[in-house]
């Protein structure tokens, strides 16, 4: 009888090959990709925001023509934003914004460096002063898993249907994922849109993961508070966009509570100085106030977080923006779409029973979470709404 004893140099032999079947580890990419944009309320201006996997040079180049040379060129950064998932994975993000930019006119553009360029996009420079009417998409809830909304949204941008985008929070769900793959597949996925249209945006509760550190660095928005809070004008309206996120996650900070909300009241009171030339203002933040939806999330309760504050008493949002005579407050989180009447306190204070939108005396709230949920549904109920020019609502009515 012989014994049969293992072979080590056909075990040896068997690993070599899967090692030579699986190849050399892939090499880190200095190709852009994830390329969107935002405004940084600096009339003439579009800020590019890319992602490498190597440290490269920052530069846009951009021109008029959609072939041949590309005659302009902007210089910018670059940051290394590390995931706090067990790889503690590496992204460069770059930045740049382009100036002297002509109002309403169409620029070809590619991002990168010699080390690797990006395709060529093409975007609309928005246009200035408060004497025309924005077409905004609207909508927030979209994943990378489920984006029922996204292939309508890349139809009307192609079509040239929208000035600007308005995410009102939750990304992908969640951008953290996977050591921050999931990440960045969404923002691949919404590059269609995002390289082609300012993609503004407010943080929702599934970018809480690591103190919101992948929606800090993935996007840039105006002021210096990392995206949390921030204001922009665009043609009549002054839009505010606001961290709900701050009443829940209090182990980040109880002070960001009291921050924000001395922060939103300045800044409230500098848009009503400005009435006059912009009548609308707008909020967009992620948790609403008021719901119809049976699930026992803040908005289900009479004494909500974001409506009533901290205890019910201490930075409420409500009163804050009845008192500055807020017109139009845009939420989401809930995957649905809903759009009340003018409302204060639970009240009902339409304008009148034939045109209760008409001099309301209460601010109307649009709850568009269904992103991700209905194919397109939420985006299109609210997206004809702005492409009537924002003329189904008159602003600005009840102030003094």
């Amino acid at each position: 009888m012989h014994v049969l004893r293992p072979c080590w140099s056909c075990c040896c032999l068997l690993l070599f090959c899967s090692l030579g079947i699986q190849g050399t580890p892939k090499a880190p990419s200095a190709a852009p990709e994830q390329v969107h944009l935002s405004y940084l309320d600096e009339p003439g201006s579009m800020t590019v925001t890319w992602t490498t996997w190597v440290p490269t040079p920052s530069e846009v180049q951009f021109g008029l023509q959609p072939s041949g040379p590309l005659p302009l060129r902007a210089q910018g950064t670059f940051s290394p934003f590390v995931d706090g998932g067990i790889l503690r994975r590496k992204l460069y993000i770059h930045r740049v914004t382009l100036r002297g930019l002509l109002p309403g006119v169409q620029y070809v553009y590619r991002c990168g460096s010699a080390q690797g360029w990006s395709r060529r996009f093409r975007f609309r420079a928005l246009k200035n002063g408060p004497h025309w009417s924005p077409r905004l998409a609207v909508y927030g809830d979209l994943g990378a898993d489920n984006p029922k909304a996204l292939p309508r949204l890349r139809r009307d941008t192609q079509q040239g249907m929208y000035d600007a985008v308005l995410h009102v929070g939750d990304f992908a769900y969640n951008m953290d994922q996977d050591n921050a793959r999931i990440g960045d597949r969404f923002m691949r996925l919404i590059e269609p849109v995002a390289a082609s249209l300012p993609y503004m945006t407010c943080p929702g509760n599934h970018e809480e993961r690591y103190n919101f550190s992948n929606y800090k660095a993935r996007f840039n928005m105006p002021g210096d508070s990392e995206g949390l809070w921030y204001s922009w004008d665009l043609g009549p309206a002054h839009i505010i966009s606001f961290s709900t996120e701050v009443y829940f996650f209090l182990h980040y900070g109880r002070h960001l509570v009291e921050k924000q909300f001395h922060w939103l009241e300045s800044d409230l009171q500098k848009a009503n100085q400005n009435r006059a030339a912009r009548p609308w203002i707008i909020t967009m933040g992620h948790r609403p106030m008021y719901c119809s939806n049976a699930d026992l999330d803040d908005c289900t309760w009479h004494e909500s977080k974001v409506r009533k504050g901290l205890r019910g008493r201490f930075y409420g949002l409500e009163d804050l923006f009845y008192k500055y005579g807020v017109d139009l407050q845009l939420w989401a989180h809930e995957h649905s779409y809903e759009r009340l009447w003018p409302i204060y306190n639970y009240q009902v204070f339409n304008g009148s029973q034939e045109k209760p939108y008409t001099n309301p005396r209460g601010p109307v709230h649009i709850i568009t979470g269904s992103a991700v949920s209905r194919a397109g549904r939420g985006l299109q109920l609210l997206s004809s709404c702005y492409l009537l020019g924002l003329n189904w609502y008159q602003p600005g009515s009840r102030l003094p």
